[in-house]
């Protein structure tokens, strides 16, 4: 898969859920840009199997509606041969529109299916009032979503984690972990038989927010995280968004650094042999 290629302008062949979309030459540039960034993360890390299936983690949030759209884009194109398998995973929060994705997904004819799992009750009941929710419940949700698609047979789950959640993760290892560690736009789970896949590693959350208002997405919030104030996600989120108000470009530029990486230059023995260097001793 180049992506070199020429991308071919929508139309009433491609996938339900893009038939509305503006054809403003504004909205055609930020589709284009989506499609290829997701195009060089699938290319780089080497996420595209021939005739796999991939389960594709559907929120109601704009991330993964847009995630769902850039693929099912792509796969109309013939650029991704892979099959797409939307599952959504109600948590049981209170209030939670339990139709409003099911609608979306058999309106667009879009393959699905929606698991319920009362994970908010062991949340809210193993953390005291004012506790961080969000490690507790990814990983209940994580665990589910790698059981399913077992029993779907999908040899990969995808998520629609972006540039700045990303960047986020690694300025909170950096200042509250002790560690440089980001999300990867690839990994394997603990078992080793379900791969995660964060296609959209590159992309601009902002770029996500106008692809899905554009669309007209039905967006559902997140009343258990979004909820809770003082998070150490907000507080990098507010830094990251500083840098880049003074110094434009700066996220591009960070996300970019995360991929270029001199290990002689850093400070991790594990990772280059400082003990081995010696005046003298190079080219014997």
């Amino acid at each position: 898969m180049s992506i070199a290629e020429p991308i071919a302008e929508i139309d009433e062949s491609c996938p339900a859920l893009l038939r509305n979309a503006p054809g403003s030459v504004e909205f055609n540039k930020l589709r284009k840009r989506l499609i290829r960034q997701v195009r060089e993360t699938l290319d780089t890390y080497g996420m595209v199997k021939p005739g796999a299936k991939w389960l594709v983690a559907l929120s109601g949030g704009k991330d993964s509606y847009g995630l769902l759209a850039v693929l099912m884009d792509l796969q109309w194109r013939g650029l991704l041969p892979v099959e797409i398998l939307a599952c959504n995973l109600d948590q049981g929060q209170p209030g939670f529109p339990k139709h409003i994705l099911p609608e979306f997904l058999n309106r667009n004819g879009i393959a699905h299916r929606i698991e319920y799992q009362d994970t908010y009750s062991i949340v809210t009941d193993k953390l005291p009032q004012g506790a961080t929710y969000c490690s507790l419940c990814s990983r209940l949700r994580r665990g589910h979503l790698y059981r399913i698609a077992r029993e779907e047979g999908c040899s990969a789950l995808v998520l629609g984690h972006h540039r700045e959640d990303i960047l986020e993760t690694f300025f909170m290892n950096f200042f509250h972990g002790g560690k440089l560690a980001a999300m990867p736009p690839k990994l394997l789970n603990d078992e080793g038989d379900v791969e995660v896949l964060r296609p959209l590693a590159l992309c601009a959350e902002a770029d996500l927010a106008k692809f899905a208002e554009a669309l007209e997405f039905p967006i559902i919030p997140c009343d258990l995280c979004g909820s809770q104030d003082g998070l150490q996600r907000n507080a990098m989120k507010a830094m990251l968004e500083d840098f880049e108000r003074k110094m434009p470009g700066r996220k591009d530029v960070m996300i970019r650094a995360l991929g270029n990486i001199n290990p002689s230059h850093m400070l991790d023995p594990r990772l280059f042999d400082f003990a081995a260097l010696a005046a003298g001793e190079q080219g014997k």
